[in-house]
C-alpha cells in the first residue's frame, strides 16, 4: 500500500511565508490556496481533509505537494502551458533590438532614422531573416529591451597631443604652488537682455520678466582673475578678448606677488592668451603660463568660479545698460571676497583634494604628485607653498 502523500518539512522562512500569505490572504487566489495546501500537509492534514478545506480535488492538492517537495516555494507560481505559441523567438527578438539600434543607410534604406512603420516593414521584407511583427508589439519588445526614441547628442573629445602632460603640469602647481597659482579666463559674451533665473515667491506667481527686447548695446567680455590660495575673484568688463586684455590681467596677477618669486598662472589654449608678446614678458617676470589642453577648458579653475557669478549676477536680472551691469558685477565681487572662506579651510580642502586624487591616480595606475623638495619657493610671510 503506497504511503500517503505529505509536504517535507518546512524551513522557518517557508514557515513564515506560508503563515502570511494564509492570513494575509491579498494575493492572488491561487497562490493562497496553493499555500494554504502546502502548510496543511506539513502540519500532518491528509489530501482529502485538504481537498475538502479548499474545495477543490484531491489530485490537485496532491499535484501541489508533490511540486513543493520538487521545487520548493516555486510551487506557489504555477506556470500552465496552454495558448497560442509564440511568433517571436527569443532570436527575433534579439534581431528586433539590434536593428533598431542600427541606422538604415547602412541596411540600405535611404533614411536617417527609423520610425515603427518603416522598421517593421523593413523585418517583414528582409531577405537574409523575415520577422512578422505588428507596430504595437514592435514598441512594447523595444520597451522591454530598453530601446526608445531620444535626440541626439554631441560630444566633443581634446585631440591635444599633449593632453596629459598639461593636466599633469596644472595638477602639480595647483597642489604643490597653491598660494602662488592663479587662474584667468574670459568669460561671456555678456549681452542686455532679460535674464531668466530662479528665485523665491508664491506659489503659482512668479516673478515676471519682459519677454520682448531688442539687444542694441552690443556684447561684453569679463576677464578674470582668480586666485587659489586666497580664494580672490576679480576682473573687469571689456568690449572684446584680445591679447593686450590678457596681458594686462596677466600684470595685475603679478602686481598680486610683488615678491618677484615665480607664480603659475592657469589659462585657456586661446590664441589671444599665448601671443610672442605675452610669452616674453611672462618670460622676463617670472611667470609660467600652463594652458589647458584644446577643448577642455573645464581644467580652468576659474570655470568652477563663474557659474555663482552667472546666477547672482545675471540670472533674474534685467539690467537697462552694461554700465549698470559692470557696477553689479564689482559689488558682487567685493560682498564674495569680503565673505572668502577661512585659509584654514582652504588648505584643509586641498589636502583632501590632494588626498581623493592620489588615491585615484594609484587606482587607474598613474604617478601621483611629486613630494616637495626644499627648493620650492616661498610666500611672501616667508613659509613654504607645498602641502
Amino acid at each position: 500500500m503506497a504511503e500517503p502523500v505529505r509536504a517535507r518539512r518546512l524551513t522557518q522562512e517557508e514557515g513564515r511565508k506560508l503563515q502570511q500569505l494564509v492570513r494575509r490572504g491579498k494575493h492572488d487566489s491561487v497562490r493562497v490556496r496553493r499555500a494554504l495546501i502546502i502548510m496543511a500537509s506539513a502540519s500532518g492534514t491528509p489530501a482529502p481533509a485538504i481537498a475538502r478545506l479548499t474545495a477543490g480535488h484531491e489530485d490537485t492538492a496532491c499535484d501541489v505537494i508533490h511540486a513543493f517537495n520538487e521545487i520548493g516555494l516555486r510551487a506557489l507560481d504555477p506556470q500552465w502551458a496552454g495558448g497560442r505559441p509564440r511568433r517571436i523567438s527569443d532570436d527575433d527578438e534579439a534581431l528586433i533590438v539590434a536593428t533598431a539600434k542600427a541606422r538604415p543607410s547602412t541596411l540600405g534604406r535611404p533614411f536617417t532614422c527609423w520610425s515603427l512603420r518603416k522598421l517593421a516593414d523593413y523585418l517583414a521584407t528582409d531577405a537574409a531573416r523575415t520577422v512578422d511583427v505588428g507596430r504595437e508589439r514592435l514598441r512594447q519588445i523595444l520597451r522591454r529591451n530598453e530601446v526608445s526614441w531620444q535626440r541626439t547628442r554631441t560630444w566633443k573629445e581634446s585631440n591635444d597631443p599633449d593632453f596629459d602632460a598639461k593636466l599633469d603640469r596644472i595638477e602639480e602647481v595647483t597642489s604643490r604652488f597653491p598660494n602662488r597659482c592663479f587662474a584667468f579666463d574670459q568669460f561671456g559674451p555678456l549681452s542686455i537682455r532679460p535674464h531668466h533665473g530662479r528665485g523665491w515667491a508664491p506659489r503659482s506667481h512668479p516673478g515676471r520678466l519682459p519677454a520682448t527686447y531688442r539687444r542694441t548695446h552690443g556684447v561684453r567680455y569679463f576677464h578674470g582673475c582668480y586666485s587659489l590660495g586666497d580664494d580672490q575673484l576679480w576682473g573687469v568688463n571689456r568690449r572684446r578678448k584680445g591679447a593686450d586684455h590678457t596681458l594686462s590681467a596677466l600684470k595685475s596677477i603679478r602686481r598680486a606677488r610683488p615678491d618677484g618669486a615665480p607664480i603659475y598662472v592657469v589659462l585657456d589654449n586661446l590664441s589671444a592668451n599665448k601671443t610672442p608678446a605675452i610669452r616674453a614678458w611672462a618670460a622676463r617676470n617670472g611667470v609660467e603660463l600652463c594652458l589647458t589642453p584644446t577643448n577642455a577648458s573645464w581644467a580652468n579653475p576659474i570655470e568652477a568660479q563663474f557659474g555663482p557669478l552667472r546666477m547672482f549676477t545675471m540670472a533674474n536680472s534685467n539690467h537697462p545698460n552694461h554700465t549698470v551691469l559692470a557696477r553689479k558685477l564689482q559689488k558682487y565681487l567685493r560682498w564674495r571676497n569680503a565673505n572668502a572662506r577661512h585659509p584654514d579651510v582652504l588648505a584643509t580642502q586641498r589636502r583632501e583634494r590632494a588626498r581623493v586624487r592620489s588615491e585615484r591616480q594609484q587606482r587607474w595606475g598613474r604617478p601621483g604628485p611629486r613630494p616637495p623638495d626644499r627648493s620650492d619657493p616661498v610666500n611672501v610671510h616667508g613659509q613654504r607653498t607645498s602641502c
